[in-house]
């Protein structure tokens, strides 16, 4: 009896180690309370589906989609590698920003807020009537673009250039000269 007693203390007190812990891990991700509805992150083996909205015609992965334990909206999470800035990138911002569009256009519900989570920080980005206009805006640039015979460098940053998919065609591209 005793013994039974002492295994049943010592799984409580395991267990209590493990929320603790899961605590602990939430907190560094930077991840509300909720369950993690989809996991794009790459921790994962499979692959998720990504988002569609052909309403928007926008496609997209966010890190993580999580449906709040509170209020039972469905938050997107984009997760950087990076140290965060003093404020979120406006790119950054407006990725999230499509994130929350297809969101709501997928499950019909509109998030009021996405996270931007850093490597040392998280940024709780409001998913406002102005940044919509915003990504859509933006989404409206982006295939103009692609249809353009010619289209002009936005900026002076060889580092983006050698990143870019198109720097191979790119008259304008600062990546030969880096």
């Amino acid at each position: 009896m005793f013994f039974l007693v002492f295994l049943a203390l010592l799984l409580l007190f395991a267990a209590g180690l493990m929320l603790r812990r899961a605590a602990v891990l939430r907190k560094a991700t930077g991840l509300p309370q909720g369950e993690v509805v989809y996991d794009d992150s790459g921790a994962r083996r499979e692959v998720e589906e990504p988002l569609l909205s052909r309403r928007y015609g926008l496609v997209g992965r966010p890190d993580y989609l999580v449906r709040s334990e509170a209020t039972d909206d469905w938050i997107p999470v984009e997760v950087k590698s990076a140290r965060a800035p003093a404020r979120p990138y406006d790119s950054h911002v407006l990725q999230l920003g499509a994130y929350c569009l297809l969101v709501e256009d997928r499950y019909g519900r509109r998030p009021d807020y996405g996270l931007l989570r850093y490597a040392d920080a998280s940024f709780r980005i409001p998913f406002t009537d102005a940044l919509r206009y915003q990504v859509l805006d933006a989404a409206d640039a982006i295939r103009r673009a692609r249809t353009a015979p010619n289209v002009q460098r936005s900026h002076a940053e060889p580092a983006r250039c050698r990143a870019c998919g198109y720097r191979d065609g790119c008259g304008e591209s600062l990546a030969r000269n880096a």
